[in-house]
């Protein structure tokens, strides 16, 4: 495995497996690995011939210089697990090496009501900052093939929008969730739980679970209110419960008519903010 800390250097590696026409996979990642990154590591070295794993904490996608700042970084620990893993190539670069001065990043593409409900209300300016990441990774990258997880479901979206709109040479993979054996969701912000909180943070996967129950039971919205009220319990803040169609991530108004249905939830505990969904249709 290399690792490579500067864009030319990275570029110069990866010519030699673009000049023979072998496919590149691209796992862009935050660092504070756990199992659901190394199973887009997986997935990309089961689909393609070079696969490249990015460790960049971006700074222009937190709200909160606070939450930027206690974001788990754990570099040695990151670069053994994707050595073990079989990764060709990481990228973990500065800054300054992803946003030079002088180069203008920000992505021209309106992603509409995608970037409104859920995340976009409780999160403003995360997605902007989302897109201009990939977007300017992508570009040093150049993969045929990004790989996203499936617990940001609506980063998936807006991401695979991006991508199509602006007619990128790259396909947007998405990966299922991966879970710890309490059921919660494979997420760096995790670490950041004590062992009480993060059991009782298991409790937002077996509501999820009991949403697909109720479908057959009561409209989206009495869903929705059930879901919110079953959270409502000591030490837990859940923000939103949402049913959405798959594709647009409106509000459905009833369970029949959608082709596809996502339940979509966030919550903080223990003062750590935690996502999760389930894909009920």
């Amino acid at each position: 495995m290399y690792l490579f800390k500067k864009i030319s250097g990275l570029r110069l590696f990866l010519e030699s497996y673009r000049s023979k026409n072998r496919a590149i996979g691209f796992v862009p990642t935050m660092g504070a690995l756990h199992e659901g990154h190394l199973s887009l590591i997986k997935q990309s070295l089961d689909s393609t011939q070079c696969t490249v794993g990015s460790i960049f904490v971006n700074p222009t996608q937190f709200n909160e210089a606070a939450d930027l700042e206690k974001y788990p970084r754990t570099p040695a620990k990151d670069l053994a697990m994707l050595y073990k893993a079989g990764c060709h190539a990481v990228f973990m670069p500065s800054p300054e090496e992803v946003y030079p001065s002088g180069l203008d990043t920000s992505v021209a593409v309106d992603f509409g009501a995608l970037a409104q409900p859920m995340e976009g209300r409780f999160r403003p300016g995360h997605f902007e900052g989302v897109a201009q990441v990939v977007k300017r990774l992508i570009d040093i990258v150049g993969p045929d093939k990004l790989f996203m997880g499936q617990k940001d479901y609506q980063q998936y979206l807006i991401v695979r929008h991006m991508a199509q709109a602006l007619s990128l040479p790259t396909e947007v993979v998405m990966s299922p969730i991966v879970r710890e054996k309490s059921g919660l969701a494979m997420s760096s912000r995790n670490e950041r739980l004590g062992p009480e909180n993060r059991e009782k943070a298991a409790v937002l996967f077996r509501i999820l679970q009991k949403t697909a129950q109720w479908m057959g039971q009561y409209p989206p919205r009495e869903v929705e209110r059930k879901a919110l009220q079953e959270l409502q319990q000591p030490g837990i803040e859940p923000e939103y419960f949402e049913l959405v169609d798959g594709s647009s991530l409106q509000p459905i108004p009833d369970f029949e008519s959608p082709g596809s249905i996502v339940a979509c939830a966030a919550l903080w505990i223990g003062g750590v903010r935690l996502i999760d969904n389930l894909i009920l249709k």
